[in-house]
C-alpha cells in the first residue's frame, strides 16, 4: 500500500544538508526518510513531554530558592 506523501520545500543550513546527504548514501536512505523519521521523533518526543506536564499538573509548585536548599540538604549541589 502505498503512503500519501505531501511535498514540501525545505531550507537547510549548507553544512546540515550535506550532513544529510552523507547520512542518506551510507544508510542506503533517502534525506525525504531521514527528515520524515527525525520529526516523527521530535513529534512523539512533545507529545511524551505534554503528557508527563498533564500528570504533574496538580503537583505543588516550589519555588527556585527552594529547590536550591533541598539539592543543597541532599548533598546533590
Amino acid at each position: 500500500m502505498a503512503t500519501l506523501t505531501k511535498r514540501a520545500t525545505i531550507y537547510f543550513d549548507t553544512d546540515l544538508h550535506k550532513a544529510l546527504r552523507l547520512k542518506s548514501v551510507e544508510t542506503s536512505r533517502s534525506v525525504s526518510e531521514l527528515v520524515n523519521e527525525a520529526v516523527k521523533e521530535a513529534l512523539a518526543e512533545d507529545a511524551e513531554d505534554l503528557k508527563t506536564f498533564d500528570e504533574r499538573a496538580c503537583e505543588p509548585l516550589i519555588s527556585y530558592e527552594e529547590m536550591l536548599k533541598r539539592l543543597k540538604k541532599d548533598g546533590r549541589i
